[in-house]
């Protein structure tokens, strides 16, 4: 009777305490998260409650473990598979609250900072450091694993005698890998790109969604992602439209007769930008920049506070001008000649002078 009163008592006394301890963790993290609500770092903490009562429940069981008597002939292998557990768990709970302190990191800087182009910076330093943070527990947590076998243990003088030799081959295998890795690093804090930066790659406009340590998605306008390698970004010239401010300058051409009204469009175009809610207001102008024998080229030049509101601002100017011209002036807008061509009269040669007829040996008439 003892023998299997022991082993519900340990083992029901280990679940009870975990469900307790959590419960009473979780209780305090909430009232300190109602008491702090300008810090969501407490919140954050509350998604932790699974690893932390794993880590709990397997460090009782593996410490109570020993003195249950039960299964006595698979006492290595279940304690082995307890360690794993709470190896496991403990990587888990790490990386959860590394996850939280990087979100209170990131949010308390917003909220403090209002130039978007330093808090897209600190976010995609924030997100990478988190994956390195991550990559690094995860390669601790399984070397720890492998490290409670024996036999890995007895392994280990040689895998460290060999150390070198192994470096030298994975690291000419791993050639692409690395590289794509250290140029992550350097566009995370050298400033290269951001998430949320509007860039132009390959002829292609988009969205910086995502930047991880060997990849990067750009979304374009029209939803599609574009994944490439972050030593893309490192090797080849692109286009980043919100480095620095993302403040824009557009342009909207029109080719128009030359009897156009060009100071009447200026007026136009004042009030269309006006009753735009993309201008921003710093500027707008029309000049005429080329002529040809049939066609002069106008020019708009019109701003916005970044890439998608100048997009609506110029289709806004260049379809509102348009209708106004075709309502108000359609001579200005160009015109094909298509009507065939009077030919010229018909004129009699006129009779040659005397010195030449005589030059040439033509008789005189009559």
């Amino acid at each position: 009777m003892e023998t299997l009163l022991r082993p519900v008592i340990v083992v029901g006394g280990s679940v009870f305490l975990t469900v307790l301890i959590g419960w009473a963790t979780d209780l305090l993290l909430r009232k300190a998260d109602d008491r702090h609500s300008e810090t969501p770092l407490w919140g954050l903490l509350r998604r932790a409650r699974v690893p932390y009562q794993m880590v709990l429940c397997a460090a009782l069981l593996r410490g109570c473990y020993d003195q249950v008597g039960l299964l006595r002939e698979h006492r290595v292998g279940i304690g082995r598979t307890l360690t794993l557990v709470l190896i496991g768990a403990t990587a888990w709970l790490a990386i959860r609250i590394a996850a939280a302190a990087v979100e209170t990191t990131y949010t308390g800087y917003a909220r403090a900072h209002h130039d978007l182009a330093r808090v897209r910076r600190v976010r995609t330093q924030l997100t990478l450091i988190m994956r390195v943070v991550s990559a690094a527990v995860g390669v601790v947590a399984v070397a720890a694993m492998l490290l409670t076998f024996p036999a890995m243990r007895t392994a280990g003088a040689s895998l460290l005698a060999s150390a070198g030799v192994v470096g030298i081959v994975a690291g000419v295998a791993a050639q692409s890998t690395l590289s794509n890795l250290f140029a992550g690093l350097q566009i995370a804090f050298g400033d290269m790109v951001r998430i949320g930066d509007t860039v132009v790659v390959d002829g292609e406009w988009g969205t910086v969604e995502e930047i991880t340590l060997t990849f990067l998605t750009v979304r374009t306008w029209d939803e599609r992602r574009f994944t490439m390698p972050v030593s893309y970004f490192t090797s080849k010239p692109f286009e980043n439209w919100s480095r620095g401010t993302p403040q824009m300058t557009g342009t909207v051409f029109w080719h128009l007769d030359h009897s156009a009204p060009v100071e009447t469009m200026r007026e136009k175009l004042r009030d269309i930008v006006r009753r735009c809610p993309a201008w921003d207001g710093r500027a707008c102008s029309l000049q005429v920049t080329d002529t040809t024998p049939n066609t002069i080229q106008v020019r708009a030049l019109v701003t916005a506070k970044d890439a998608n509101d100048i997009w609506t601002v110029r289709v806004t100017v260049r379809e509102q001008m348009i209708t106004w011209l075709s309502a108000e002036h359609p001579y200005a807008l160009p015109r094909v000649n298509t009507a065939d061509a009077d030919p010229p009269p018909h004129r009699s040669p006129s009779p040659a002078g005397p010195s030449l007829r005589k030059a040439y040996g033509v008789p005189h008439p009559g």
